[in-house]
Parts: C-alpha cells; structure tokens; sequence
C-alpha cells in the first residue's frame, strides 16, 4: 500500500480544506420583520415583492 513519504504540514493542509467550509446563508429582512431568504416567499406573511402568495392560517 502507498504511504506518504513526508508528514504533511499544518498549511498544506489547511490550503486543501480552504473550500470544504460551510457557506453562510443571506439573510434579507421582510416588511414585517422576520428573517428570510432572498427570492423567497416569507413565511411568516406570506409576501414576496409586495404581493400576497401565501394566507395565513388561523388557529
């Protein structure tokens, strides 16, 4: 079996993994405050571009 012939260093090391991090996701704020994802209907509201997609439920 093959075996490395040189212990590899710490930043050879983390140069290899610079791309394996998790990417944060953009957070955009609604008109009625909530978190939300970008291109996305709220929901929380139910409104994306001004327009109502989504009615909410009543409990």
């Amino acid at each position: 079996m093959a075996l490395p012939k040189r212990k590899t260093s710490k930043s050879k090391r983390n140069m290899r993994r610079a791309h394996d991090h998790v990417a944060v996701p953009n957070v955009i704020y609604c008109e009625c405050g909530e978190p939300t994802l970008p291109h996305r209907v709220c929901p929380s509201c139910g409104v994306y571009k001004g327009r109502q997609y989504l009615q909410k439920a009543d409990d």
